[in-house]
């Protein structure tokens, strides 16, 4: 043996068998992997959501502080939003409760939220509204109980006036053309956008996660204990329109 071959001794490579059954593996290993990140994705933007509700909520307690007790009101019922200019309405009056500017002051300036957006207004899994509405330009991925504080009544709903505030519902996921939400048959109904789920913020400030076919999503209210969409108020007598 020479010199150069006693200095360098023979490395054996990979037969063309053992690099298929490398592949082989990475493809199962890659496989197995990718539901696991879509799953710890999914949960990721579920939470961001959870977050998203939980600002809202210290804003209601905020805004009924400063106010004598009143709640901001739901906004349009089961109209399309388009009447953006009213400031108690809780898209313009809870904001700046968390340094934000409002919806009429994002929509002045250009800079409505849209699906996709990091803002508080959208949750990370809305999808874009039907284009069959496309001259419906405003979006907001949550909805007020549509029977809190709706503006059939001549005043504002009292915070103190709610039956069991930590069970009533203040915001929900949302289809995105309306500022209110209630589970319904109607295109404006509460939506299960999270693997099933509806995220929910409970006028007493507190965030949950229900399954949609528990809400009603899509069917109508079921009338739950832990889920309430009536408010013991008098807006109760309206909710058969709903």
């Amino acid at each position: 043996m020479n010199r150069s071959a006693r200095q360098y001794p023979f490395v054996g490579a990979f037969t063309l068998i053992e690099l298929l059954v490398v592949v082989a593996i990475i493809a199962i290993l890659a496989a197995l992997l990718m539901p696991v990140l879509a799953r710890a994705k999914d949960k990721a933007r579920a939470a961001q959501c959870v977050s998203n509700l939980r600002q809202w909520g210290l804003a209601y307690r905020m805004y009924a502080d400063d106010f004598e007790d009143y709640l901001p009101r739901r906004g349009q019922g089961v109209q399309m939003l388009a009447e953006i200019d009213r400031p108690t309405d809780w898209f313009n009056a809870l904001p700046p409760y968390f340094s934000q500017p409002a919806y009429l002051d994002l929509a002045d300036s250009g800079r409505r939220p849209n699906p996709g957006d990091k803002s508080v207004f959208v949750c990370p899994d809305a999808a874009a509204p039907d284009t069959t509405y496309s001259w419906a330009t405003n979006f907001l991925a949550y909805g007020m109980n549509m029977n809190l504080c709706p503006w059939i009544l001549p005043v504002p709903t009292k915070y103190t006036d709610v039956v069991q505030p930590m069970f009533v519902v203040a915001l929900a996921d949302a289809p995105g053309l309306y500022a209110s939400t209630y589970p319904s048959t109607q295109a404006y109904s509460v939506i299960a956008r999270h693997a099933g789920r509806v995220n929910i913020l409970f006028l007493g400030g507190a965030v949950q996660s229900f399954k949609g076919s528990y809400i009603g999503c899509g069917v109508g209210d079921p009338g739950n204990y832990d889920v309430r969409w009536l408010t013991g108020t008098a807006s109760d007598a309206q909710t058969h329109t709903y």
